[in-house]
């Protein structure tokens, strides 16, 4: 048998109130407190109320009255005098009144289209922009931008975090990681605190690379192509992204820490003490099956053209610099070494999901216990259902809690359905109108 108690049991021992706090206490009052906590504190606990954190989370927010907001959790402390305090402790696993989200992993879009984020704002615990996702998909984007209603970033952010509410994380990029001093770093970054408030706000870092102050302009002009190879990085270019990071975390914000593709890049990642790394599968996932297409059409007919292809691929998506030669031979090895990396021809990487599974892993042996990982990057019929079926295996059964899937909405959406969705519909509706 189940005994059910609450902060208002104590009121049966004896226990007061304070009088200055029970508007806020009566937002928890009635919220269920597992008995052997009960128990344990009633001998200890003369009077209850909240913290100053507690006030402050309720007034920042516009809480309807006896509720507290979702993307929150209470927790209670016990202080020398017996004061039993409520406190209000930021987690994206609850929605409001302390109740926790319907499953473990959570939803995130990748969006910052106001029109866009509306229809999908219940289910998300997380939303996640950059410069890209702002400026090319919604304020240049007339069809986006209807009527060039917003202007400036600042009023895309704020327009959507007002339609979200207190409940989802609002993980919002750099403009520019290269230029700026950490000092500049942080004054952007306390705009987005004021902004967003220092509950929602996660500030986006990237891995930087080989790219720096000094060679981005690569990047913006000319053939736009870099000189510098991907995997010749200056030691200090390529800690860049890592420092910020631990800059901001050390000045109390929570960092999602971004263009994560390889496994490799997990363990040093999660040194900068991230509160997000992440998983991008979808490009990576197409540039193998380039590679294991070209290999296959090679060995079968001895075409130098296939490895070519190959070839062509490495310096379009920069796994070759400019003006960095390499021979036909040495494509073929290079290509084979990464599908090898990749696990691309058995279960653990056919799908394109090894980094996910490594990433899961590695959060086995952390301790970053609030840390999650972001799946992101998704394309086509089969990206998110084989992370659905992925998530579900006994291996990760334990880790899901740490997971956060985001995608652009429309793409999620497209799973909310299937052929027999329609069929019945039209069973349904016509049964409905009286056909016979």
């Amino acid at each position: 048998m189940e005994i059910k108690c609450s902060l208002n049991t104590f009121k049966k021992t004896d226990v007061t109130f304070i009088d200055s706090e029970k508007a806020y206490i009566s937002r928890v009052a009635d919220q269920p407190m597992a008995f052997e906590t009960f128990q344990a504190l009633k001998p200890y606990v003369k009077s209850i109320g909240v913290t100053d954190g507690f006030k402050k989370v309720i007034d920042t927010f516009d809480v309807s009255e006896g509720q507290t907001p979702a993307g929150f959790r209470v927790e209670y402390g016990l202080e020398e005098d017996g004061a039993l305090r409520a406190d209000l402790v930021r987690d994206i696993s609850y929605d409001k009144n302390g109740v926790k989200r319907p499953t473990n992993v959570l939803f995130s879009a990748d969006s910052a289209n106001p029109y866009e984020v509306a229809p999908i704002k219940n289910i998300l615990a997380n939303l996640t922009c950059n410069p890209g996702i702002i400026y090319d998909l919604f304020i240049n984007n007339p069809k986006a931008n209807v009527g060039s209603q917003f202007k400036t970033r600042d009023e895309v952010m704020a327009e959507i975090g007002r339609i979200l509410g207190p409940g989802a994380d609002i993980s919002v990029e750099l403009n520019d990681p290269f230029g700026k001093s950490d000092a500049e770093i942080l004054e952007e970054a306390a705009k987005f605190k004021e902004m967003l408030s220092e509950y929602r706000v996660v500030i986006k870092v990237p891995h930087t690379g080989p790219v720096s102050k000094e060679t981005v302009d690569q990047l913006l002009t000319g053939d736009k192509k870099f000189s510098i190879p991907c995997d010749a990085p200056g030691t200090a270019e390529a800690l860049r992204g890592h420092n910020i990071a631990l800059m901001l975390q050390e000045n109390g914000y929570r960092v999602n820490f971004t263009l994560m593709f390889e496994p490799y890049q997990t363990a040093l990642a999660l040194q900068a003490k991230p509160y997000f790394i992440n998983s991008f599968v979808r490009h990576r996932f197409m540039q193998s099956e380039i590679m294991k297409k070209g290999l296959a059409a090679y060995d079968a007919t001895r075409d130098p053209r296939y490895l070519e292809d190959i070839k062509k691929m490495f310096i379009e998506k920069d796994y070759l610099c400019k003006g960095q030669e390499m021979d036909l031979l040495s494509v073929k090895q290079a290509a084979e070494d990464l599908l090898k990396y990749r696990h691309f021809e058995d279960h653990e990487g056919s799908d394109g999901l090894d980094s996910v599974r490594h990433n899961l892993r590695w959060f086995k042996n952390t301790n970053l216990d609030d840390s999650r990982l972001i799946i992101c990057s998704m394309e086509g019929p089969l990206n998110y259902p084989d992370i659905d079926k992925l998530l579900v295996e006994d291996e990760f059964s334990d880790l899901v809690n740490r997971v956060v899937i985001t995608a652009e909405p429309n793409y999620l959406a497209r799973f909310t359905s299937c052929n027999q969705v329609i069929s019945y519909q039209r069973r349904f509706m016509n049964a409905a109108n009286g056909a016979k």
